[in-house]
């Protein structure tokens, strides 16, 4: 007779249904209406065989946001891949990292794990990181080919990529949480003027504009 614990091993339902079931109830209650409990009754599993999986909710958090982000990093990927000006590229990365709008369960479940990561160890921050990384590789591989193309003004792209994420979520953050007075548009409008406003390359005169004298 198998034991107890190698049972329900057996019958738990897949770790990713797990998941996008935590993720579904972000979206749904917030992460107040997050319990293990209620989680378990969502998944046929009680609170302790979850905790047997994941060790606690910090654990769960995380490894929910690693799964919402390989999916989004596929996004990310195929609209980064397309054949275009890398202009209109980095303006779609822009639309997929700002938030949707006030409680983004993304960003909600975000902003819950940097929270939280503060008393988090070694191997979780490394795991924060190597989520975080691969935004910043993406971008920083798309400005050195816009600057290689002579799309953009001739940055040092790792520089200028960690100030735009910098400025992305700041903005992404004022609007995750519902500060009043600044939208999902305003945002996209205001890192699209300075997009352009630093790092559009300025058109060259052609010859027969320059000045030939009298």
């Amino acid at each position: 007779m198998a034991a107890p614990g190698v049972r329900a091993r057996k019958n738990a339902p897949p770790r990713e249904d797990v998941l996008v079931a935590a993720m579904a109830m972000i979206a749904e209650c917030g992460l107040e209406g997050l319990t293990m409990a209620g989680l378990g009754r969502q998944v046929g599993m009680s609170s302790g065989h979850l905790l047997y999986y994941f060790r606690s909710k910090d654990e769960l958090l995380l490894q929910t946001l690693e799964w919402s982000e390989s999916a989004l990093g596929d996004t990310r990927r195929g609209l980064l891949s397309r054949r275009g000006p890398a202009r209109e590229r980095l303006q779609a990365y822009v639309d997929l990292y700002v938030p949707d709008g006030a409680r983004d369960p993304h960003w909600t479940l975000w902003m819950e794990v940097w929270n939280r990561s503060q008393n988090a160890g070694a191997e979780e921050r490394d795991r924060q990181a190597a989520v975080e990384g691969a935004w910043h590789r993406d971008l920083v591989a798309l400005l050195a080919e816009g600057i290689s193309r002579g799309e953009f003004r001739p940055v040092d792209a790792d520089r200028f990529g960690a100030r735009l994420r910098a400025l992305l979520d700041g903005f992404s953050i004022q609007l995750a949480v519902g500060l009043p007075g600044i939208g999902r548009e305003d945002i996209l409008t205001h890192v699209g003027e300075f997009l352009d406003e630093a790092l559009v390359a300025a058109p060259h005169p052609s010859a027969d504009t320059r000045s030939t004298g009298s």
